[in-house]
């Protein structure tokens, strides 16, 4: 998506009709982060960017008979040049630590995108490796959660009933940044990389306008 922003990309998603704008809510970047442990949406830092086709990983309650169970592991399955998507229960525990995301480097992973929970994540660190999360735990998966199946659609939601699920298909395109998190239909990549270049081109005649004093008001009616 060029170097448009998260931002950029779910506006021109709601232009486009989408009801979410393609966000995954209350994920943000736990590594590469800020020193320290109190990490916060701010803390990860204006470089931090990945982007890349979606590769998706569906987790279940680890007691779940009735789900069925990968013939690999799930990072083995992990693809060059993909983003791993995973959506794991509600629960309190990690369902990534940083054995996974030395194996997924290994094998070409730009990086993890959890709707759940990490762990690890010195270790994340040290191996360079971006880990987008819902939040931390000191908990591994076992006996809590584990992998169903893998490179198939995810329907990511929220604890906000009213929010919109989201639909992450394998091969849509991920892209995450200090801003959060989007998903882009394959199928919708041109139309959302034309409509984010004629945002982009309005913003700038804006922010020029605006920093040559005019109103914010004056300046939006006028171009916007």
């Amino acid at each position: 998506m060029d170097d448009y922003s998260t931002c950029e990309i779910s506006d021109a998603l709601i232009k486009l009709g989408s009801k979410h704008g393609g966000h995954l809510p209350d994920i943000y970047c736990i590594s590469p982060g800020a020193a320290g442990t109190n990490r916060t949406p701010s803390s990860a830092g204006p470089g931090i960017r990945i982007e890349g086709p979606a590769y998706t990983v569906k987790m279940v309650l680890f007691d779940d008979e009735t789900a069925p169970k990968p013939t690999t592991h799930f990072v083995d399955g992990a693809k060059d040049g993909h983003i791993i998507v995973i959506d794991a229960p509600p629960v309190k525990s990690a369902v990534w630590g940083g054995l996974m995301s030395y194996g997924a480097r290994a094998r070409g992973a730009k990086g993890v995108v959890i709707s759940g929970r990490c762990r690890d994540v010195v270790e994340h660190e040290e191996a360079g490796f971006p880990v987008f999360a819902r939040g931390q735990s000191t908990l591994g998966q076992k006996p809590f959660t584990r992998p169903s199946a893998l490179d198939i659609p995810l329907k990511i939601v929220c604890s906000d009933d009213e929010w919109p699920a989201v639909l992450v298909r394998p091969g849509d395109w991920i892209v995450a940044d200090v801003d959060g998190v989007v998903v882009v239909p394959v199928e919708m990549m041109e139309q959302v990389r034309n409509a984010c270049k004629r945002s982009r081109e309005v913003d700038e005649l804006c922010k020029t306008a605006i920093q040559a004093g005019n109103g914010v008001a004056a300046t939006f009616a006028k171009y916007r």
